[in-house]
């Protein structure tokens, strides 16, 4: 199965040890931009959310992603505690999760759904729960 790997660039590190599990469970991987340099730290974070935006838009990531996610069989949303939320899913990976919908993508979730304001429109797509299982992913 081909996946892409959504998430908070935050878990960059997390991403790429799923990306390795996953490939090692004979899927195809695509993880976000630059995921494996935040990793390795050869890129440091983005200091404030005008350099993430600038970033988006010279690179046009969300456009970018989206044609990943369409030439894909699922997304993947690396939901874990983030502002104290546990499950976090921000703006970009719903925005990911919207489209794995709209495209009748799977959707799977590393975690449970998180309360947040758009919990119920998560809902709606019904997502995958694997509960950090990555044999479920199939």
């Amino acid at each position: 199965m081909k996946i892409v790997i959504c998430g908070s660039m935050l878990f960059s590190k997390d991403m790429m040890e799923v990306a390795k599990e996953l490939e090692r469970g004979g899927h195809e991987v695509i993880t976000p931009h630059n995921a494996d340099k935040y990793a390795s730290e050869v890129l440091k974070m983005e200091l404030s959310s005008s350099e993430s935006i600038e970033n988006k838009i010279k690179d046009d990531l969300i456009k970018d992603y989206f044609y990943k996610i369409k030439n894909a069989d699922a997304v993947f949303i690396l939901n874990i505690e983030k502002n104290s939320i546990d499950g976090y899913i921000g703006g970009n990976s719903f925005l990911e999760m919207a489209f794995a919908h709209v495209l009748d993508k799977k959707i799977y979730l590393y975690n449970d759904i998180p309360d947040m304001p758009y919990t119920d429109e998560i809902i709606a797509m019904q997502p995958i729960i694997i509960n950090q299982n990555l044999n479920k992913i199939k």
